[in-house]
């Protein structure tokens, strides 16, 4: 079972356990939800659970979606993610309508975090990819340009090619990080490192794939 919630981050701090060690975390205000629609390979062409977050007035949602809702006899949801489910049997384990709570985690579980990656604007390939940049003296002209980016043939230049572009504003997932502590008096979850986003942005939470419990 791999489904998950969202959250907003809140900032950055740091903890400290009994030993003294310091932990740096970032603090993340979770969303609970309810259980929207399931998809199924059958009928749909792939397995998963649709869950929708973060309740508002209905004059926020556009008619379609307040219908959708109103249809299932659920409150209006702002926010609707799908988690894809392994296989069918996965899928008998919820009914439409069903509350998606923070306890489906529980603290020292290893999660992987979802989001969209802080905007940087356009950047050079020093900042974008890590270019070390031309001679600082000696009459150089070129501290910071990229050089060639192709040869004679063909007379284009290749896609993929490392050149100045947008930087950042890209969904990125961090694996692997450990949930130091869930307040639930204030809709807390402390996950030990850092997370991608500006603050007060939103993040999908699911359990780990990769980490073996």
């Amino acid at each position: 079972m791999n489904i998950g919630i969202v959250g907003k981050k809140i900032k950055m701090t740091q903890i400290f356990k009994e030993d003294g060690e310091v932990v740096p975390v970032t603090l993340i205000e979770y969303m609970e939800g309810y259980i929207v629609d399931l998809k199924t390979k059958e009928k749909d062409g792939y397995n998963a659970v649709k869950i929708g977050f973060e309740e508002v007035e209905e004059k926020k949602l556009n008619k379609p979606l307040l219908g959708y809702l109103k249809k299932r006899n659920l409150p209006p949801l702002k926010i609707l993610k799908e988690f894809r489910l392994e296989n069918s049997e996965l899928i008998k384990e919820f009914k439409i309508g069903d509350r998606v709570t923070i306890n489906i985690f529980k603290e020292g579980d290893y999660v992987d975090v979802t989001g969209k990656s802080i905007g940087k604007g356009f950047q050079g390939v020093v900042k974008r990819h890590g270019f070390h940049g031309g001679p600082a003296t000696h009459g150089s002209m070129s501290h910071r340009a990229p050089g060639s980016i192709g040869s004679t043939a063909p007379q284009r230049v290749l896609k993929g090619r490392k050149m100045a572009g947008h930087m950042g504003a890209k969904k990125v997932t961090v694996q692997n990080l450990q949930i130091v502590k869930i307040l639930n008096e204030e809709n807390l979850i402390m996950v030990k490192g850092a997370v991608p986003g500006p603050s007060n942005s939103y993040l999908i939470i699911k359990k780990a794939i990769k980490k073996k419990e």
